[in-house]
């Protein structure tokens, strides 16, 4: 499936990408829809490469599969589940599990929520000691990481309480969030389909204790996103307090429903429904727009032209905007726990590699820290950027133009690079001279040629953020698509849980631990006994 690309990127790999641009590439290697502008010129993608990347679509089915999911189909086969998370926001029209329409269901969850939600900002819903202004969030993976970082992106739209997020089961965690916040207005949030992840409960537990030495009826002011509502009773969460979505919801996939419960709380009901538009419209994109033209796929097939072709084994997210200082660390886990795998549909080993290592960091900080090793290292690391249009600081315009400027001149340097000659006029023009001019103008060489995309969005609105989440949402689908893997388990996940049920008693001594590797128990004995 790949071996035609294998041999055009063996081909092609030491040519220079700036000997690509023409009067027309920097316009025909880029897409547009809906205010988003994605440029992957400076790649080593020509239009042969782009023809092999499109044939992978039509060999691996995308279309079909595409269709598949957003009909309801069971796509994720070794759960035998439906893939939905984009029925969540969806404001019309029907989609059938089972032969019944979810649709009802998911608009009846999705006014329950945003009434509560309303309820709560008005003060009409309230804690023991008045209106609500703190929202402790607990949850972990996917019920945290999305509300987290969406929250921190969205400031400029909050008018409701203030959210705190919970999820580590290191008591530090939830002890410092916690600290300083009244008991008697603060309402906490459990997130939990199963409401059995025992890092979650762990916390949800000490919160209630916490809560019970100031206000008498400490369950009262918690709420629950579960469907286990027998749990949540006898938690002694009210029914009434209790939001449930359906198993066709990942984790990771799940802010848009009741898991999204805190962002509504924190923006209000008008922002929270035009962030699901915005995922929506990229929804809608996604299926309507020819290949070329297809922001998620043609994101998705940069990603396999440097991932599975190139082999280069990271990729940096690179957002210039500091509100989207955890989009790196939220797209780490849409990709690593989606595409992290090793074995296809069919069982069967991969015989290329699936996702890559995702990291990243907000420009300009970042180049203060790893971006010398991403010029001038000897990994090459393609990297992704995002910059927006307009700031929401207006009165600071100035700072937004020398961002969008530090952003530019990163993916330009990257391309260009320096070669020896410049470096040497460069220290001579310091002064040294012979031998010493010869070293210090090598320190000073950028061998260039790395490949680099940006996005452009207009600026960073509920809107603009639902494209942007449903945008990577369905990148890493097509990618799952291409590799022939199922994006929508996460295995890898259950051996480490299962393992640490198991060391608990061991650790706390109720149990001896005999079955368990020389050196567990050797770091056992030395946390427990010193």
């Amino acid at each position: 499936m790949f071996a035609g690309l294998k041999e055009k990127y063996a081909a092609v790999k030491d040519r220079k990408i700036t000997t690509l641009f023409d009067a027309s590439r920097a316009h025909e290697f880029a897409v547009q829809t809906d205010g988003l502008f994605f440029d992957y010129s400076k790649t080593n993608i020509d239009g042969e490469t782009l023809a092999l990347l499109l044939d992978l679509t039509k060999t691996a089915g995308l279309a079909k599969m595409r269709a598949a999911m957003f009909s309801g189909k069971k796509i994720n086969i070794t759960e035998d589940r439906a893939v939905l998370h984009t029925a969540l926001r969806q404001s019309s029209g029907s989609v059938t599990v089972d032969g019944q329409d979810v649709m009802p269901g998911v608009l009846a969850i999705r006014a329950r929520m945003l009434k509560f939600s309303e309820e709560v900002c008005s003060g009409t819903i309230h804690g023991q000691g008045g209106a609500y202004t703190d929202i402790v969030n607990i949850g972990i993976g996917g019920s945290d990481l999305g509300p987290a970082m969406t929250y921190l992106a969205l400031k400029p739209y909050l008018q409701g309480p203030k959210v705190h997020y919970v999820s580590n089961v290191d008591g530090a965690h939830v002890t410092d969030i916690l600290a300083g916040l009244d008991a008697q207005t603060t309402l906490v949030i459990v997130a939990s389909k199963t409401f059995t992840t025992i890092e979650t409960l762990t916390n949800a537990e000490t919160a209630l204790r916490w809560m019970g030495q100031s206000v008498a009826n400490p369950a009262g002011q918690f709420a629950a996103l579960s469907t286990a509502t027998d749990k949540t009773a006898a938690f002694g969460i009210s029914p009434d307090q209790v939001f449930g979505f359906e198993d066709w919801v990942g984790g990771r996939y799940s802010l848009w429903g009741p898991i999204g419960l805190s962002l509504a709380l924190a923006i209000g009901s008008d922002n929270f429904t035009a962030l699901l538009n915005g995922a929506a419209a990229m929804d809608y994109h996604f299926q309507s727009a020819e290949a070329t033209d297809n922001l998620p796929v043609m994101l998705a097939l940069v990603g396999i032209w440097h991932a599975q072709v190139a082999g280069y084994a990271t990729r940096a997210v690179l957002p210039y905007e500091q509100r989207l200082s955890r989009f790196p660390a939220y797209l780490q886990q849409l990709e690593m726990e989606s595409n992290g795998k090793s074995v296809g549909i069919d069982g069967q080993d991969l015989t290329v590699a699936s996702g890559p290592i995702v990291w990243g960091e907000p420009g300009t900080n970042g180049q203060h820290a790893f971006y010398q090793l991403i010029h001038q290292g000897t990994n090459v690391v393609p990297c992704e950027f995002m910059i927006a249009q307009v700031g929401h600081e207006p009165d600071l315009s100035h700072q937004h133009q020398l961002l969008q400027a530090n952003c530019l001149a990163q993916s330009q340097a990257l391309m260009l690079g320096r070669n020896l000659d410049v470096a040497r006029t460069i220290a001579a023009s310091k002064g040294f001279e012979g031998a010493e001019l010869e070293r210090q103008a090598r320190h000073r060489v950028f061998k260039g040629n790395r490949p680099s995309t940006t996005l452009i969005y207009p600026k960073l609105t509920p809107y603009c953020l639902g494209q942007l989440i449903a945008l990577y949402e369905h990148r890493v689908f097509v990618e799952g698509v291409i590799l022939g893997i199922n994006s929508f388990d996460q295995w890898g996940v259950e051996l480490g849980k299962e393992l640490a049920t198991a060391l608990g008693p061991v650790i706390a001594g109720a149990e001896p631990g005999s079955g368990n590797d020389p050196s567990t128990l050797n770091l056992v004995s030395k946390l427990t006994q010193g």
